[in-house]
């Protein structure tokens, strides 16, 4: 593997463009249906599922 990025060929530095808006609808899937807000983590559940937690109150919801 190269030393540098000289000698590496020409690469992206970067993934692709994100959208260039993100609509209301987009931001609102994961709102905590307790507090309202946008802090929700995704956990994996103890069966298997996925569940999720609001970082911001610690309400919890599959």
């Amino acid at each position: 593997m190269p030393a540098s990025r000289e000698h590496v060929p020409d690469l992206p530095l970067a993934g692709p463009p994100l959208p260039e808006s993100v609509t209301y609808d987009d931001r609102s899937r994961l709102d905590c249906p307790s507090c309202g807000s946008s802090h929700v983590a995704q956990m994996l559940g103890d069966n298997g599922g996925v569940s999720y937690v609001c970082t911001a109150c610690g309400h919890s919801w599959s």
